[in-house]
This record gives C-alpha cells, sequence and structure tokens, in this order.
C-alpha cells in the first residue's frame, strides 16, 4: 500500500510537472526512478509489462490528477501568485537533484559525461532565454495548435530536461491551454492528447537506444538540463516580502517533500 501511494504521490507530480512552465515531467520520472521501466513498457511491452504491471495503474490515475485534475488549481495559483507557485516547484526539482546525480553515475562519469553535463546546461539555459525574451511571437490558439502543444508535451515525457511550457508560454498558448484543461474543453482535449500520445510512442525506442548505448553522456546531459531549466525560472519579482517570505517557504516545503519521497523510494528498495 506504501509503495502504491508512493507512485500514485509521483503520478500526481509528474502530471502536474508537465504542464508548470521549466518542469520536465521526464525529468522528475527520471529522478522518482520511473522512468526506465515506462520507456521498457513503451518498446518492449510483452517484456516490461509481467514486470511492472503493478506500477501502472497508480502511476496513470496520478498523472491524470496532476496533469487534468490540477490543471484549474495550477491556473488559479498562478493567477494569484505566479511567483509562490513558481518557487514550490523550484524546491522539488532542487530536492530530486542529489538522486539525479546518484543515477546518473551509476556507470561512471568520463569526461564525455562531464562535456555533456555544460553543453546540455548551456544550450537549454540561453534557449529558453532566446524564447522567452527575444522570440516574442503569439499565434492564434486553434485546434492544430493545441496539437502542437500535446507533441510538446509528449517530448517532455520522453526527453527529459525537455520544458515545453516555457515554449507555449512564449507563443502565447500556455494560458489558453490551462483554461481549456480546467473546463474540460473538448476540442482542446480532442487536440493535445492524442499528439502527446502518439509524440510518446514514436519517440521512445530512439531515445531508450541512446540511454542503453550512452548511459553516463545522456544522463549528464539531463542533469545540466535540469539545473538550467531550474535557473531559467527563478522569479525576480514579487509584490512585497509577504510574497517573497512565502516564496521561499514553499520552496523549503517542495524540497522538504522531494527528499522525503527519495529516502522513502531508498527504504523500500531496500
Amino acid at each position: 500500500m506504501i509503495h502504491w501511494l508512493r507512485n500514485l504521490l509521483c503520478g500526481v507530480l509528474i502530471g502536474a510537472g508537465a504542464i508548470l512552465p521549466g518542469v520536465s515531467g521526464g525529468v522528475l520520472a527520471v529522478v522518482f526512478d520511473i522512468y526506465r521501466p515506462f520507456m521498457e513498457v513503451l518498446t518492449h511491452p510483452a517484456a516490461a509489462l509481467p514486470k511492472y504491471w503493478r506500477w501502472l495503474p497508480p502511476l496513470g490515475i496520478g498523472w491524470c490528477i496532476g496533469f487534468l485534475g490540477l490543471a484549474r488549481g495550477i491556473s488559479a495559483s498562478m493567477d494569484w501568485s505566479d511567483a509562490v507557485t513558481t518557487w514550490l516547484f523550484i524546491g522539488l526539482i532542487v530536492g530530486t537533484i542529489p538522486s539525479l546525480f546518484r543515477e546518473a553515475g551509476k556507470e561512471g562519469r568520463s569526461g564525455g559525461a562531464w562535456v555533456s553535463l555544460v553543453l546540455c546546461a548551456a544550450a537549454v539555459f540561453f534557449g529558453l532565454f532566446y524564447v522567452q525574451h527575444v522570440l516574442k511571437i503569439s499565434v492564434e490558439p486553434n485546434f492544430w495548435w493545441y496539437n502542437f502543444c500535446g507533441v510538446l508535451w509528449g517530448m517532455g515525457i520522453v526527453i527529459p530536461g525537455m520544458t515545453s511550457s516555457s515554449v507555449m508560454m512564449a507563443l502565447g498558448l500556455y494560458q489558453p491551454m490551462m483554461d481549456g484543461l480546467a473546463r474540460m474543453d473538448f476540442v482542446v482535449l480532442s487536440a493535445c492528447l492524442p499528439g502527446l500520445a502518439i509524440t510518446v510512442v514514436l519517440l521512445a525506442r530512439g531515445v531508450t537506444w541512446l540511454f542503453r548505448r550512452h548511459y553516463a553522456v545522456a544522463f549528464h546531459g539531463i542533469l545540466g538540463a535540469v539545473a538550467a531549466s531550474t535557473l531559467a525560472i527563478i522569479p525576480t519579482e514579487y509584490t512585497g516580502g509577504g510574497e517573497a517570505a512565502l516564496s521561499a517557504l514553499l520552496c523549503l516545503g517542495g524540497f522538504a517533500l522531494a527528499y522525503a519521497l527519495d529516502r522513502l523510494d531508498q527504504r523500500i528498495r531496500t
């Protein structure tokens, strides 16, 4: 039961992380040790399902709660205080970095792995900066653009470190997507969910091959992407000292939650 609840909570966090700007659901799946089993199920279902079928129900339920059920809450909380909500998720990400660092070093840390870390960090940071502050393009939301959002979310699940929501914010699509998910709009759901599922299936084999052949390089690249995407979303504007203090408190709370999940996971494995 504890393991089931742990996987449910991880699914909620991964689903919520997928729709928060600057946060990658794939990265959260990696640090919660769900990514590799998930990719095995996608690429070799006949062999993987007998091993991991107990994981799927709580993860699937949790992901739906986080992605669909919390869309309204996340949208409302960001309207109330974008800084406080973002700092909560920054705390969650920072709390997972130690476990991500351990995971990245399981097969050693070569010179190429450190180069991958630096290059991926620089590419993600400057890419997000360019999209957010240089490319200020807004588009008219419609069925095809919502499908494009689903493709971006699918890439964020399969490619850890891919911060799809930040791209949507730069294009002016993020708020319409959140509003549509919050009210369960049929046009939004029928466009983004199929695009998400198709992207996940099509990219799964290629990403799995990369991890199998170049594990340390790929994982250190993820670590750099996590650090860079976290730096890129740090809020710089606050309405007052109260908001700044609440942001710090929730950041510590997010860190404590992620740390407790990591300790619980280690205890369950033992």
